[in-house]
């Protein structure tokens, strides 16, 4: 598997065009995103329409950082706490709870429904990558591929139509092709119980491994 290098004018490059509503094409520890601002509705509206995607849909938050992430997220009850920093960062998205309503529009982008779960994302990215953890900005992010096509693990392998319409592409090379794991943690702290709803990069038994100490698969 071969990576390209990306370096601090690509993360810089990155955080401008996320800061001005614009839609990127970017590498992650799985496959290739589409990333936009998670506040913007133009963005958003943009980014679902180039992947043909139903806007009642949900979609992550993907943070560059852990600390990023815990940043935005606040105080996590204890449980959650734990199997946040037993997973992320990593090849997962996991579904918290979200009181506060934060990031409305990746959690309901249609605002038809109730915004009290939250997808959450923090890569692991790998060493040809790593200057993208200096990107402080949040992003709404889903694969870059038409809805239900396959996840494109090479540039060459995102649809034409998404590499000429995004606002920066950036090549990190060939990735390693698989989609995230799925982790439900939205039970966890109040029955000690987290679900598996999508098989994905990390396996079921890591993802066991990972939070024996925290609760319980169902």
């Amino acid at each position: 598997m071969s990576a390209r290098c990306l370096r601090e004018p690509d993360a810089r490059a990155l955080s401008a065009c996320i800061a001005g509503g614009g839609i990127a094409l970017i590498p992650t520890d799985t496959v290739y995103g589409l990333a936009c601002d998670p506040e913007s509705e133009e963005a958003v509206r943009r980014l679902y329409a180039l992947k043909g995607r139903k806007p009642d849909k949900p979609a992550a938050v993907m943070f560059f950082a852990l600390e990023h992430a815990l940043a935005h997220l606040g105080a996590l009850p204890e449980r959650v706490e734990k199997a946040v920093a037993a997973l992320l960062p990593g090849p997962v998205t996991l579904l918290l709870e979200n009181p506060s309503s934060r990031f409305p529009l990746a959690c309901d982008p249609a605002r038809r429904a109730s915004t009290a779960v939250l997808g959450v994302r923090v890569p692991r990215w790998r060493p040809e990558h790593a200057s993208l953890r200096s990107v402080s900005l949040p992003v709404l992010q889903s694969s870059a591929n038409l809805s239900g096509g396959a996840d494109p693990c090479e540039l060459d392998a995102v649809p034409a139509s998404m590499r000429s319409s995004a606002d920066l592409v950036l090549d990190g090379g060939e990735l390693p092709g698989v989609a995230s794991t799925v982790l439900d943690l939205t039970s966890l702290q109040s029955s000690g119980r987290w679900r598996l709803l999508r098989d994905g990069a990390l396996s079921a038994r890591e993802a066991e491994l990972a939070l024996a100490h925290v609760g319980e698969r169902c």
